[in-house]
């Protein structure tokens, strides 16, 4: 993490070195804005994946001479079979489809988000794959 850290810190003094020449430049205060939020976002990125590192072991990306297969291992647990992603993605159509059509269909689109929502958290909770 330490190289992705320092990646994104160099990255955030690129993104802010060109808002300030932008800035000037252009004297456009919406793209301007635009590149002084992308810095904020790149430092904030930085200076946690930069303090984070300090706080786990090295990792496999950290080691010079490390081959592809040192990272290898589980990176989690993904359910293979849950129907809620499928739910949210439903719910947040109607709910980008609501700023188009009118701010009603917010109305249809919240219990179709919080129903998909409520079943992805608790999804492991109840029925036949509690014991997981």
């Amino acid at each position: 993490m330490k190289i992705q850290g320092k990646m994104f810190i160099w990255l955030s003094v690129f993104v802010l070195a060109m808002a300030i020449v932008y800035g000037v430049w252009s004297k456009e205060p919406a793209g301007t804005t635009a590149l002084f939020l992308a810095f904020g976002l790149c430092i904030m990125v930085g200076y946690y994946l930069a303090f984070t590192a300090r706080r786990v072991d090295a990792g496999a990306q950290d080691n010079e001479n490390a081959e592809v297969s040192d990272d290898a291992g589980e990176l989690g647990f993904f359910s293979p079979h849950s129907w809620q992603p499928l739910s949210l993605a439903v719910g947040g159509a109607l709910a980008f489809m609501g700023v188009v059509f009118g701010w009603w269909l917010l109305y249809f689109s919240l219990p179709v988000i919080l129903v998909g929502l409520f079943g992805w958290v608790f999804e492991y909770y109840r029925g036949e794959n509690r014991t997981q």
